[in-house]
């Protein structure tokens, strides 16, 4: 299959490019900035017209796309004023799921959020672990962007019973790079409750996304997409009764256990998280 990646050029697309492609995927990255390539066009997701071109035919690089990748967005909240993050990533994720819907493409997988799960957690979570049978608790712009698409995706697929969109509620996105600091997040609860102490490693998130392109039916459906482990040395049962301790645990969780519940996406794209930081700090 040919795939179309928007956001190649961000921190999980250049990862997500280099397994699929590693795997024998032919991806053809797109996203605003990026070096002259094989396999990039530039593009912005913003103007439709170019979102259509680009996934019809460009030059000699393809002439038609198979599936499409969504990830190209402003990634998180706080980067630009809530207005802008508004007006790029609402319209940016309309146009690149009408121009796949009008262009016959039936098979999407984009980057949803765990902010759609209530974060920060300023509101305690219903209860832990969370899971994605509760309905979306946006707190910023930025999430109130990805529960609109999420909703805008349940009425397309709605629309058309042979589309599938594949809605992935990614964790905070970390690189082995990333892991020398981890240890010090035990210096203070805090300082990452605001994610029940979650990540995914970007080689992780790739293989969500490659499960969600070979298994995802038609229709709509929406995972969290987390290591299995938390970022923190210290064991759950310490973090929950400190910050926490009202909240309801609805089963027994392991010492390091994801708070992030993956079972829904263990259960139907066969997802397993490989790499955590343990190995590498």
């Amino acid at each position: 299959m040919r795939i179309a990646l928007t956001g190649a050029s961000g921190k999980l697309g250049t990862v997500v490019a280099r397994e699929l492609r590693a795997n024998g995927w032919d991806v053809i990255g797109m996203d605003l900035t990026g070096a002259r390539a094989d396999g990039f066009v530039q593009v912005d997701l913003t103007d439709y017209g170019q979102v259509v071109d680009a996934l019809t035919a460009v030059g000699d690089q393809h002439d038609g796309i198979d599936a499409v990748v969504h990830l190209g967005a402003i990634p998180a909240p706080g980067i630009r004023s809530d207005v802008a993050t508004f007006h790029n990533n609402m319209p940016a994720t309309f146009n690149v799921f009408w121009a796949a819907v009008r262009l016959g493409i039936r098979r999407i997988v984009y980057a949803s959020s765990e902010t759609v799960l209530g974060l920060p957690f300023d509101v305690p979570p219903p209860y832990i672990p969370v899971d994605e049978e509760y309905p979306a608790r946006p707190e910023s712009v930025y999430s109130l962007v990805k529960t609109l698409e999420e909703q805008l995706a349940r009425e397309l697929v709605r629309w058309h019973p042979d589309l599938s969109i594949t809605a992935l509620r990614f964790s905070n996105v970390m690189v082995p790079e990333d892991y020398a600091e981890f240890p010090s997040f035990d210096d203070d609860t805090m300082k990452r409750k605001w994610n029940l102490w979650g990540y995914i490693d970007a080689r992780d998130g790739a293989q969500a996304v490659e499960r969600a392109l070979q298994v995802a039916e038609p229709g709509f459906d929406r995972f969290i997409i987390a290591a299995a482990d938390t970022v923190m040395s210290r064991p759950n049962s310490e973090l929950i009764a400190e910050v926490f301790p009202d909240v309801p645990v609805t089963r027994k969780v392991g010492a390091h256990e994801t708070l992030l519940s993956i079972d829904h996406a263990r259960d139907v794209l066969g997802f397993e998280p490989k790499h955590s930081w343990r190995d590498h700090v």
